[in-house]
């Protein structure tokens, strides 16, 4: 029996990735340089990743790179294409039944506690969970199981009572290790990334109501 459902928060409930991306993009082109998917790809779905956007355009210029200007103006662009986003399509729905049937709501997020109460608040969403465990809560994140291991704790459910909704490999796989069934549902970034560890893929929440899917979860 399913008691719980834990969001991941970038690129599942909000959209944040192409934003940003394309930020970086704009300070890669100032710079007479470009940054291409690939290998931003590498990012998405954690902050503990190999490739760093400073230190790699670093390498791509020869001029000193003024990080404090570069940054404000980045950040000024990323907040205001993020601020113009809507909730992702479904999530809504997903969290309203979730709470109309008695499931325990909880969120792992590789993103900073700030960001994500942050924007969850801003959209009128925070008091929906439960539990937020982010990369302040915990020693390692996505794609290290932690994050997840620790909400399942708080919410005091185990692992395979609790359905995961992720957008990116690194979540997924996160998930996996974890013990949880693990549904993907991609963004327009994500879309182009593997996602076959996930145990289904929907290409929206609106494509599939919360009790169809558990429903099919149960039939499986």
């Amino acid at each position: 029996m399913i008691r719980a459902l834990i969001f991941d928060f970038d690129g599942l409930v909000l959209e944040t990735e192409g934003p940003s991306l394309q930020s970086w993009v704009e300070v890669y082109r100032c710079f007479g340089q470009s940054l291409p998917f690939s290998t931003w790809s590498q990012i998405i779905g954690t902050t503990q990743a190999v490739f760093d956007p400073r230190h790699e355009l670093e390498k791509l210029v020869s001029d000193p790179v003024d990080w404090d200007g570069v940054e404000l103006e980045r950040r000024k662009n990323e907040n205001a294409m993020i601020e113009a986003q809507e909730v992702l399509p479904g999530v809504v729905d997903y969290l309203k039944t979730a709470r109309k049937i008695g499931l325990k709501i909880g969120l792992a997020s590789s993103s900073s506690c700030q960001w994500v109460t942050g924007h969850l608040t801003r959209l009128g969403l925070r008091d929906y969970f439960d539990c937020i465990q982010a990369a302040d809560d915990v020693q390692n994140v996505k794609p290290d199981p932690e994050l997840y291991l620790a909400v399942l704790y708080a919410l005091q459910v185990h692992a395979d009572e609790t359905v995961a909704l992720e957008d990116s490999p690194l979540g997924i796989h996160s998930a996996k290790q974890a013990g949880l069934y693990c549904v993907a549902v991609p963004n327009a970034l994500t879309r182009q990334l593997n996602l076959a560890e996930a145990d289904l893929r929907l290409d929206s929440l609106a494509n599939m109501p919360l009790e169809q899917l558990l429903n099919l979860i149960h039939l499986d």
